[in-house]
């Protein structure tokens, strides 16, 4: 492979000034991230602190690796939402290391409203599980959650992915042979009982941990019975009387070290062979996407440039370098693995789209995992493109995503509008993992555009009526619409609803895809049922 040479001006009075731009934008999420991090009310933190209990982030600490990463998933997730009162959705999920296998951990805040779920809670869990499957991993659910959230309870109860998809999922990762563990270290209440139940193996912290159908209060209501809850599903009952769990823990830090050694007994895996080389630094210095990254999107951003500062060797194997230079598409590897990238480079033409399927058939065939790196506005429109057939194009480059079974992945590092956020793997495409970076942007299209025909159709409604709308009024409907994109379009607006699965400083960019690359090979990739078609 060749290395991409750059034709930056480090000391332009350009890239200082966008550099200067980003980091303060950065600086800004590190701000609300750390906020978000340490928000659970500090009467909640005492209080758990006194009962000799772990926070959800010091258990999986423990649990995972000793100076092995854990990559946390969708942490601003439900954020400015209920007032700021459910910070990460009370819940922590991401994907650690135990005993050297990648492993899926969903931790409970019980500091976070008794760790009760709502619907963004709901959707993080959900969401984890399907990493999980996914990718084949096991499962360590930390228990500590007073179930669902009464008072949003039509929202996260009775629909496909609420409350009941957890147990569906834990029986189809059975199926799949997936160990799970549950660890209880706190209340297990309802329909929550069923997690450790469907799992593997469950641990059970004492006079801390508790599973049961009803509570206490229900059971009162209901039979009249007084009581405890010790006494009606503690330790001592689930690991003497009833066997609903098979490992008493004297406190948190034992209950972790006997999951520790669960996974010593866990089966192999089979994993999926790639051709991995040693792991190599950028030539080019990854913090010079600082003075990269887009901004103001009107200005062009080459993305050959952001990639020579991401993978290994700033080494990059262009395919169809003359061909559709709006998307560049080529070979290279990221801490070692080997990648097939799809980098936006302006709007998708006919010819960006074929050249797109190709690709992607390409690395389908070859069992090379895919990296989308999207700054799309989306795809041309016009009468001319329309006569040319941009919409049949645009279909073979969705249907060769939306059928590529290589392990994709997606960075948003710029913009993200309309239907190209489809053909770069947007969510809905089913990426491993999905991130966006801070300055990135995401909505069915930009602000203007929306401005724009937004006050068309309205000027043309008036004009049916034989009215004219008075350009007071049109410069107020345009600014109304700007400031709703603009808090729409915004990755704080998309992370905290999980349309991504969190937002990333652009210099771990790097070490986050290299750790979803190696949990995908946990689950072979498939073989490809046809061959590559020339488009």
């Amino acid at each position: 492979m060749y290395r991409i040479d750059s034709k930056v001006d480090t000391n332009s009075d350009e890239f200082i000034r966008n550099k200067q731009e980003f980091l303060r934008i950065l600086d800004e999420y590190k701000l609300i991230l750390d906020q978000v991090k340490h928000g659970a009310p500090e009467q909640s933190v005492a209080r758990h602190k006194e009962r000799d209990k772990l926070l959800a982030r010091e258990r999986i600490d423990l649990l995972v690796d000793p100076n092995t990463p854990f990559l946390e998933l969708s942490p601003l997730a439900a954020y400015g939402e209920y007032n700021y009162q459910f910070p990460s959705a009370g819940i922590i999920t991401g994907v650690g290391v135990i005993h050297g296998r990648e492993t899926l951990i969903i931790a409970n805040d019980a500091t976070v409203k008794g760790g009760t779920y709502v619907k963004e809670t709901i959707k993080k869990h959900v969401r984890a599980q399907q990493v999980a499957i996914e990718n084949r991993l096991p499962c360590v659910y930390m228990v500590d959650s007073g179930g669902i959230f009464l008072p949003e309870q039509s929202k996260v109860f009775a629909d496909r992915f609420n409350f009941g998809r957890f147990f569906y999922n834990q029986a189809r990762l059975s199926a799949m042979g997936v160990p799970q563990i549950a660890i209880v270290m706190g209340s297990c209440t309802a329909g929550g009982a069923y997690v450790p139940a469907m799992s593997d193996e469950t641990i059970i912290v004492k006079k801390q941990g508790t599973i049961f159908i009803g509570g206490p209060p229900l059971v009162k209501a209901a039979t009249g019975e007084v009581v405890t809850p010790e006494e009606l599903g503690g330790a001592d009952v689930h690991t003497a009387i009833s066997g609903v769990a098979d490992h008493y823990a004297e406190n948190d830090r034992h209950a972790i070290q006997i999951c520790r050694n669960i996974f010593q007994n866990l089966e192999a895996v089979d994993k999926q062979k790639l051709d991995i080389s040693v792991p190599e630094d950028p030539y080019y210095d990854p913090e010079e996407i600082y003075g990269l990254a887009p901004i103001d999107f009107r200005k062009p951003v080459d993305a050959k440039e952001i990639i020579a500062r991401m993978v290994d060797g700033s080494r990059f194997h262009e395919f169809k370098t003359r061909y559709a230079p709006t998307l560049v598409t080529g070979f290279a590897r990221i801490m070692g693995y080997p990648v097939g990238i799809l980098a936006n480079n302006g709007v998708l033409f006919s010819e960006s789209s074929l050249k797109g399927a190709h690709f992607v058939e390409l690395c389908q065939i070859r069992k090379i995992p895919l990296l989308f790196m999207q700054n799309i506005t989306g795809f041309i429109v016009g009468k001319q493109y329309e006569h040319g057939g941009i919409a049949r194009d645009g279909a073979k480059f969705v249907h060769a995503v939306a059928n590529a079974d290589v392990p994709k992945f997606t960075v948003v590092f710029g913009g993200s509008f309309g239907a190209g956020n489809y053909a770069m793997a947007g969510r809905a495409y089913d990426p491993r993992l999905l991130f966006m970076w801070p300055n990135a942007r995401i909505s069915v299209m930009g602000g203007e555009q929306a401005s724009g025909v937004l006050i068309q159709v309205k000027e043309e409604q008036l004009a049916k009526a034989g009215k004219e709308l008075d350009p007071e009024t049109k410069e107020k409907l345009r600014q109304e619409i700007l400031h709703k994109y603009d808090v729409e379009g915004s990755p704080y607006f998309s992370t905290s609803r999980l349309w991504d699965d969190g937002i990333i400083d652009p210099v771990d960019t790097r070490k986050i895809l290299a750790m979803g690359i190696a949990m995908s090979l946990n689950q072979k990739f498939p073989d490809m049922k046809n061959g590559v078609f020339r488009m």
